[in-house]
């Protein structure tokens, strides 16, 4: 390949879709694991791992909002 069409390192060139996909599910198993610390701290059973789950995609999908979905 030519030096011009050569991406940068860190230019943010890789598949939208793979980076969406991929902020997505980590968001959902790091908040859920955080839930499912929770349950097993406190004693309960399947509260704050929903609860987790659920934060977790609210938190990636602001994430996937502000790297894509604003006007740049």
């Amino acid at each position: 390949m030519d030096k011009d069409t050569r991406p940068e390192a860190g230019s943010g060139s890789s598949n939208p879709g793979v980076t969406i996909t991929s902020l997505l599910l980590s968001g959902m198993f790091f908040y859920g694991g955080i839930g499912w610390l929770v349950d097993r701290w406190v004693g309960t059973e399947r509260v704050f791992l929903p609860i987790g789950i659920v934060l977790g995609l609210v938190a990636a999908l602001y994430l996937v909002y502000v790297r894509f979905g604003r006007d740049q």
